[in-house]
C-alpha cells in the first residue's frame, strides 16, 4: 500500500513504531513457529517430504531464559531433537550456550515422559541437533561448524565431552538451493537484505517502512506481512537496532584493545629500554672494572719488575 498525503499519511505512520525495547522476538521465530513454515524449512533441510505438520512436535521452552540463554526453535521429528536459532551477529560461543540449553530441553522431556535415570535399563532420548542460520554482515563461506571443544582451555585427545552447531549462512547470494526449495527462507532473506540496503541510506525507521512496503507490493512476505505488519515493523526496529548496536560496540572494544594494546606496548617498550639500558650500564661498568684490574695488574708488574732490576744493580755494585 502506498502512503497517502494529509490524513491519511498520519494515520499510515502511526502503525510504524520507533524502537521498542521490549520485544525478544524475531522475525525469524515468528515466521518459523509456524508449523507449516518449520516443516518447509527441515525438508528442505534434510531432502524430506513431510506434509503432515502434527508429526512434528514444537518444545521450544517458552518463557524460559536459563542463563539469559533463549533458544529461538526447539522441536521434535524422527525421534530426533532439533534446536534451531536464528543469528544476525557472530559468536562463536552458541555451542557452550546450546549445552545449557539442551540440559533444559533433556530436563523437561524426562519429566514429561515420566523416564527414570536410575533405572538398571538404558533410557532413550531423541539425539541432538544443532543449527544456527545466520546473516549477518561478517563474511563466512555457505556452512561453517563451530565445536564446543573450541572453547577449552586444554585438548588432550578426543574430547570427553563435545557439542557440534552447524552456522548455514542465509545471506542474499549463499545456499541458494536451500531457500530454493524453501520459499518461506528465500523470501526471509530478501526482507532482510532490502532492510540493510535501505539501512545504508535512510534512517532505521524509513528503511523497514520501505522494505515492507515493497515486500508486499512484490510478494514477498505479503500475507504474513499484511496479517502482521506494525509487529513485524517494530520487531525489525528493536532487531536492527541492537544490531547496529553491537556492531558500535565490537568497534568501540577493538579501538579499546588497540589503545590498551599501544598503551601496554609503550610501557613495555620503556621497561625493556631501561633494562637494556640498565644492562648496557652494567656491562660498561663491568668493562671500567675489568680495565682498571688490568691496568693495576701492570702497574703492579711494572713495579715488580723495578724492585728487581734494583735488587739487579745494588748485586753488580757489591761486586
Amino acid at each position: 500500500m502506498e502512503l497517502q498525503a494529509g490524513n491519511g499519511l498520519q494515520e499510515e505512520q502511526s502503525i510504524f513504531p520507533v524502537a521498542n525495547r521490549k520485544y525478544k522476538d524475531t522475525i525469524f521465530r515468528m515466521l518459523f513457529s509456524d508449523k507449516k513454515n518449520l516443516l518447509s524449512l527441515y525438508n528442505a533441510l534434510n531432502g524430506k517430504n513431510y506434509s503432515d505438520c502434527d508429526k512434528l512436535e514444537i518444545v521450544t521452552l517458552e518463557n524460559a531464559i536459563y542463563m539469559s540463554m533463549k533458544n529461538d526453535l526447539a522441536f521434535i521429528l524422527d525421534l530426533d531433537l532439533f534446536l534451531w536459532e536464528h543469528q544476525s551477529t557472530y559468536n562463536p560461543n552458541i555451542p557452550l550456550r546450546d549445552l545449557m540449553y539442551i540440559a533444559k530441553e533433556y530436563e523437561k522431556y524426562i519429566k514429561e515422559k515420566g523416564i527414570s535415570l536410575y533405572s538398571s535399563r538404558q533410557q532413550k532420548i531423541p539425539a541432538p541437533q544443532f543449527i544456527v542460520f545466520y546473516n549477518g554482515n561478517r563474511k563466512i563461506g555457505e556452512c561453517m561448524e563451530h565445536r564446543l571443544s573450541d572453547a577449552y582451555e586444554t585438548v588432550r585427545g578426543e574430547p570427553a565431552l563435545e557439542l557440534k552447531v552447524l552456522i548455514i549462512n542465509i545471506n542474499e547470494g549463499h545456499n541458494q538451493k536451500l531457500k530454493e526449495s524453501c520459499q518461506i527462507l528465500k523470501e526471509y532473506a530478501q526482507y532482510v537484505s532490502k532492510v540493510r540496503t535501505y539501512k545504508k541510506t535512510l534512517s532505521l525507521n524509513e528503511a523497514v517502512e520501505k522494505a515492507v512496503e515493497e515486500c508486499i507490493r512484490e510478494g514477498i512476505l505479503r500475507e504474513f506481512l499484511l496479517a502482521n505488519k506494525a509487529e513485524v515493523v517494530a520487531m525489525s526496529i528493536f532487531e536492527y537496532d541492537r544490531e547496529w548496536e553491537e556492531e558500535i560496540l565490537r568497534k568501540e572494544e577493538f579501538e579499546a584493545g588497540r589503545e590498551l594494546g599501544e598503551q601496554l606496548g609503550k610501557e613495555l617498550g620503556e621497561k625493556l629500554g631501561r633494562e637494556l639500558g640498565k644492562e648496557e650500564e652494567q656491562k660498561n661498568t663491568e668493562k671500567e672494572r675489568r680495565r682498571a684490574d688490568s691496568e693495576k695488574m701492570r702497574a703492579d708488574n711494572t713495579e715488580r719488575e723495578l724492585l728487581i732490576l734494583k735488587e739487579k744493580l745494588a748485586l753488580m755494585q757489591d761486586k
